[in-house]
């Protein structure tokens, strides 16, 4: 074992490093929780035709043991430096036979030299969970493409993460399909999952892509197949909760709630305790270090009290308002929100029809079946607010049980006639004054990057209205490129501002190379507009900023620190696709990733024509691309 040790370093850092032989691994996930009945044991699973598994239905279960199935032949594409830094991996065992033959699921790795693994050995597994899609609820759905392969934990970090594999065969949870992934969707998650990341937006990662090209998967059309290994925190689901609920598995909500509380979060008294108010100053860091048991609120209100049930919630909900700012304040759309695909620990999660914003357009989905806009982008707050509503009521019981919560009576039988009326209205309450809660959190962080993507080291109640919402009807009615507003905006001079005449020339800097569509009106009335914007911001950067050098010199690097010039947008992603499948090349794609995992750099040191084209003008009809769910 001693031979797999390394002590090489990922991107310059200091941390030791492993092959995926010695990285420390666990499987907590599945000691904890219920498994699949049919198949308790690894050992079970492990002897078993893999056919018998199903597709099927699975009960009073977190998960079922289940192998990945490789393909024949395969191809290493590509691999995120910065997932392998995050999860310690020795750059220099990326090419190893181990290491490709676990990340195309070829090689279980952790019963590696045995026949047959014992009953407390890390094996594979696939989560089972429900959903409401599109609104309706769906039933059983679960991973019926992912697998995962074992937890792991960074020794210098602290942070556990599970490995999955994305597209390694069927599951009991694949209901019709078939278990695998095509290459395209597959390239499309490998570079927004670490685009995300680098972007500081809480996301799942993506650590491999590896490619089957001989092997063909029936979407559309017949496309190659291909293996995302991929991370995260958790994979827990409110979609988790819901299918549980559904079939009035109270046990099994328990269990998963303590699970979520005592393993992908630090601990009950982590948690944050019962507010003051709802207003921004209470809501906006919350004191924690509330023991487990104590029950937080006035007993003269027994409505109003808090078990550690509802200091859960609380957590959820607050960790997915942050995220879905960071998705309004960044022009990011996953554009199947539903339950399965909206993540317990706040994570950008399952990436189908997703885009960045091109031309601001608050009605704008990526999905071109979402008829309704259900998931557009002026929808993602309310749609993840009901998303968790839904995941309220599969608490209801617990966080309206009050006192009640750890009684035996209560967790044998539920609750009794006797107290119904409590425990709903608490539950009620409860939910009523989360959801304030979250519209102020979600607030709260939309100002606070709203204010440093403008450049700003202070927010005043009237930027909402004079700078955010006026420049985002500008961009709307300009139909003027999102992301590269905000980058442009970083290189701008106060002296380049200080006559009427001067903000309406620099207002031609955000305009498209072609110029301004027919459809907005005159030229001389959209730099006036932008022009007024541009007095109001400029204002405002004096009364934050000094007018030195020194500070212009640093506002600039602010600025460019939190606006990217480079964001994996939907047309570059589909040039990429097609110019790794249909023509061959393969150094393409660790260019992009490069470019997503650096956003902020000026350039990347492999093309500039190519980067800047990239980084450039979106061209004309390759604006608002839409695409499917299989993507």
């Amino acid at each position: 074992m001693a031979s797999h040790l390394s002590n090489g370093y990922v991107n310059g850092d200091s941390q030791k490093t492993f092959s995926l032989a010695d990285l420390p691994k666990s499987n907590n996930f599945t000691q904890k929780l219920p498994p699949d009945p049919e198949y308790p044991t690894p050992a079970v699973s492990h002897k078993t035709d893999r056919s018998k598994l199903g597709p099927r239905l699975v009960r009073s279960a977190a998960y079922t043991f289940v192998r990945p199935v490789s393909f024949e032949k395969k191809e290493l594409l590509g691999v995120s430096q910065a997932a392998l830094r995050d999860l310690a991996i020795d750059n220099a065992t990326v090419n190893t036979d181990e290491f490709v033959e676990t990340v195309s699921g070829n090689k279980i790795i952790t019963i590696e030299g045995k026949e047959q693994p014992d009953d407390n050995d890390i094996y594979p597994w696939a989560q089972c969970y429900g959903g409401f899609q599109f609104g309706q609820w769906a039933g059983q759905l679960g991973d019926g493409r992912a697998i995962s392969l074992f937890e792991t934990t960074n020794p210098t970090t602290g942070t556990r993460y599970e490995l999955q594999l994305k597209g390694a065969g069927k599951t009991p949870y694949s209901r019709f399909a078939d278990g695998r992934a095509v290459l395209r969707s597959s390239i499309r998650e490998f570079v927004v999952s670490e685009s995300l990341h680098a972007l500081g937006i809480p996301s799942t990662r993506a650590l491999s892509l590896t490619l089957a090209p001989e092997a063909r998967v029936r979407r559309e059309m017949t496309e190659p197949g291909a293996i995302v290994a991929r991370f995260a925190q958790s994979w827990l689901r409110l979609g988790t909760f819901d299918l549980a609920r559904s079939r009035g598995d109270r046990d099994l909500i328990r269990k998963l709630a303590d699970y979520v509380a005592e393993e992908v979060f630090p601990g009950w008294e982590a948690l944050p305790a019962k507010l003051v108010s709802t207003e921004e100053k209470d809501a906006i860091d919350p004191p924690r270090g509330v023991p487990r048991e104590e029950l937080q609120g006035s007993e003269d209100k027994s409505e109003a009290q808090e078990n550690r049930y509802t200091r859960l919630y609380r957590e959820i909900v607050r960790r997915n308002a942050k995220t879905v700012a960071y998705w309004q304040a960044y022009g990011f759309m996953n554009g199947v929100l539903n339950t399965d695909n909206t993540s317990i620990f706040g994570l950008s999660i399952d990436f189908g029809p997703f885009a960045f914003m091109d031309n601001f357009d608050p009605s704008y989905t990526p999905n071109h079946d979402d008829h309704m806009l259900r998931y557009s982008y002026k929808n993602q707050p309310t749609i993840i607010w009901w998303n968790l509503v839904r995941l309220g009521e599969s608490f209801g019981e617990l966080i309206g049980a009050g006192s009640r919560v750890d009684d035996d009576a209560f967790k044998k039988e539920g609750v009794k006639d006797d107290y119904m009326d409590e425990v709903v209205k608490r539950a009620e309450n409860t939910i009523q004054t989360t959801g304030e809660e979250y519209q102020t959190v979600f607030l709260a962080e939309y100002k606070r990057l709203m204010t440093a993507r403008l450049g700003l080291n202070s927010f005043k109640d009237s930027d909402f209205e004079e700078l955010y919402s006026e420049l985002l009807d500008t961009l709307e009615a300009l139909e003027l490129d999102f992301n590269h507003f905000f980058r442009r905006l970083s290189f701008i001079m106060i002296e380049e501002l200080d006559t009427e005449d001067k903000r309406k020339d620099v207002a031609g800097r955000f305009f498209h190379h072609e110029g301004l569509s027919g459809l907005v009106g005159s030229e001389a009335e959209a730099r006036a507009r932008m022009g007024t914007w541009l007095g109001k911001w400029v204002g405002r950067v004096k009364e934050d900023w000094p007018t030195s050098t020194e500070g212009t010199e640093e506002r600039f690097a602010a600025m460019k620190a939190v606006n990217p010039k480079f964001v994996p947008r939907s047309w570059i992603l589909d040039e990429l696709i097609n110019r790794v499948e249909k023509q061959g090349e393969r150094e393409i794609l660790g260019h992009v990733m490069d470019m997503a995992l650096n956003p902020f750099n000026e350039e990347w040191g492999w093309n500039k024509e190519e980067e800047e084209r990239f980084c450039g003008d979106v061209p004309k009809f390759q604006r608002a691309m839409q695409c499917s769910c299989s993507s």
